[in-house]
């Protein structure tokens, strides 16, 4: 017999008994204080054979809770003394907490998983509920909106008012949808309701297509530029070996075989003339030839830009330095300078954004020239979690036409110009995952912004 079977049977043996016994002191009105004591013993121990018989249902009790709550630090080992089958009951207990245990973890485990890949895609992602309640988003999509944080959708009134309101009525949208952040970038939105868990969810992915575009465009840009310097060379190279061979043909063998008397020969038969005249042409075809070929030559730095070697630049210093090559035109076109932190600084490669800032200093002095109170500012500042830095003019400005195309490799508004400065220039700041864009209004001068 188990303990659980004894324990069960002297507590319903004495109870007999002192029920007997309580029956026979009322029965003789003997002692009345041996009859209270008698009925206080029996109430306590049928109170113990109650809280005895129902520990099973306690403990089931205990377990479902524990299930229900996800606390599965409880164990259960306390009766096993009460026989085999408390023991083995416990051990189911214990088993089923255990296989909650691990399952809980594992799925913790995948969260984490899941979530460091979502941290650490290229696209933003947000999800958030009918009421606007932002349950999940990674740091690209805080990067392209431009924010640090984001617990609601009506977060994004303050910096962007259309947003919340587009990815809300975007859910049913079955193709992207256009969203324009400013000047600066276009984000293509798409939006997918799911049911989690009974729950009406929305998962709504930001790119950023602008400069997707612009890195294809650039991307065809050079590989055009690739295929016309290729062909470009390999056609005018023998071109211009042939006609050095061929002067030096006539230099070293023809003009000796006439002899001294060839000037006094007759015009119709003046083979000295005819001569020089080649010899001129074939000069002539020879160093055009070898121009073309240093001018095509010359576009080979826009295809073969090298990564840029990232360190930390204060802006401050770097803009002084940029200024300093510009000495003359410092002086007569009233450069300044303005940083909003002496301790502003950006991740970059200094020698490639000093070519981006001269470059764009030297276009805005020659854009000057007819100015008559000329004058360049140069601003930096941060901008949450960008830094920008602002190259302005005074100057006449540029028309909304040659505007689209600036950035086009080979187009040119100056008369003397091969045209790629600026595409160079926005390839640099794609290597350094910033961007270069232009504003301006005719008559009201420009503006370039390097965002870093």
């Amino acid at each position: 017999m188990n303990r659980f079977a004894v324990g069960l049977s002297w507590r319903i043996a004495t109870i007999v008994i002192l029920t007997g016994a309580v029956v026979a002191l009322y029965a003789s009105q003997s002692n009345k204080l041996w009859l209270v004591v008698a009925l206080i013993v029996t109430g306590v121990l049928s109170l113990n054979l109650y809280q005895y018989v129902t520990g099973l249902n306690r403990k089931l009790t205990r377990f479902l809770e524990s299930v229900r709550y996800s606390d599965f630090t409880v164990a259960f080992r306390a009766d096993n003394n009460f026989g085999p089958s408390f023991r083995g009951l416990n051990d189911q207990f214990n088993e089923v907490l255990d296989a909650f245990r691990q399952a809980r973890a594992e799925k913790e485990a995948n969260l984490h998983y899941v979530n460091t890949i979502v941290q650490h895609v290229s696209v933003g992602l947000l999800t958030f509920d009918a009421s606007g309640q932002v349950e999940l988003v990674n740091q690209t999509a805080l990067r392209l909106l431009g924010i640090y944080r984001l617990r609601t959708l009506t977060d994004l009134n303050a910096t962007h008012p259309d947003l919340a309101g587009l990815l809300q009525s975007a859910t049913n949208a079955s193709a992207p949808v256009a969203y324009q952040t400013g000047t600066d970038g276009e984000l293509s939105v798409r939006c997918t309701a799911v049911r989690l868990r009974g729950r009406l969810v929305t998962v709504a992915s930001l790119q950023n297509i602008r400069t997707e575009l612009q890195q294809r465009e650039l991307d065809a840009w050079q590989n055009l530029t690739k295929v016309l310097r290729h062909e470009i060379m390999n056609s005018i190279t023998p071109i211009v070996s042939l006609a050095g061979t061929m002067r030096d043909i006539v230099e070293m063998d023809l003009v000796p075989a006439l002899g001294p008397d060839a000037s006094t020969m007759a015009p119709s038969f003046s083979v000295a003339a005819s001569l020089t005249d080649l010899r001129d042409a074939l000069t002539t075809i020879e160093q055009r030839g070898a121009g073309v070929m240093q001018f095509v030559d010359a576009y080979r730095h826009f295809t073969t830009i090298p990564q840029p070697i990232f360190a930390d630049v204060p802006v401050e210093n770097l803009l002084r330095n940029v200024v300093q090559l510009f000495q003359p035109e410092v002086q007569k076109n009233r450069v300044t300078i303005t940083t909003t932190s002496p301790n502003l600084a950006i991740r970059a490669d200094t020698a490639q954004i000093e070519m981006v800032l001269l470059n764009l200093v030297k276009n805005a002095v020659e854009s000057l020239e007819k100015t008559a109170s000329p004058s360049i500012q140069i601003e930096a500042e941060a901008d949450g979690p960008y830094v920008i830095i602002r190259v302005s003019d005074n100057g006449p400005g540029i028309e909304p036409e040659a505007l689209e195309q600036i950035f086009i490799p080979f187009y040119t508004t100056k008369k003397t110009g091969s045209g790629i400065g600026l595409s160079l220039s926005r390839q640099i700041m794609q290597l350094h995952g910033g961007q270069l864009t232009a504003e301006s209004k005719p008559g009201q001068g420009s503006t370039f912004k390097l965002v870093f």
